[in-house]
């Protein structure tokens, strides 16, 4: 036994004291840990990407409008009255589309909306190849 700063060496491989370096993970808490980082970085991506959509449509429609009556003034015709709200700036079309009673699509066009304002009322003329009986907004854009 050979002893060196009054401690015994002679014996296998030299550990330090218990609990001094703190305790030793186990596999399973490792794997614990590994999958809780692994959690928190997915979870921060996808909050980044869903904060990203909500940010994109809400800033990015510069364009937005509604129906707010039909009238089929012949069998081949519809008038829509649109309410448009833009920035006064802007300029784009909204896509209208008419129905006849089957469902099918009777009539489809794009109205431009280049006025300085920022809120727009009126009424459009829709051609159809049969009577609709219902008129919607598909959609609008900006240019």
């Amino acid at each position: 036994m050979t002893a060196v700063s009054g401690r015994d060496t002679s014996g296998p491989a030299a550990r330090p004291p218990e609990g001094r370096y703190g305790r030793t993970r186990t596999a399973d808490e490792r794997a614990d840990r590994r999958l809780k980082v692994v959690g928190a970085v997915l979870g921060v991506v996808v909050l980044g990407v869903v904060g990203w959509f909500g940010y994109d449509s809400i800033a990015g429609t510069e364009i937005s409008a509604e129906v707010i009556t039909f009238d089929d003034v012949s069998a081949k015709a519809v008038e829509v009255h649109l309410e448009v709200r833009k920035d006064a700036d802007a300029n784009g079309y909204c896509t209208v589309r008419a129905q006849a009673e089957s469902g099918a699509e009777v009539g489809r066009a794009d109205f431009r909306f280049d006025q300085d304002k920022d809120r727009i009322d009126e009424v459009v003329t829709l051609r159809t190849t049969e009577r609709a009986t219902s008129a919607s907004l598909v959609g609008c854009h900006a240019d």
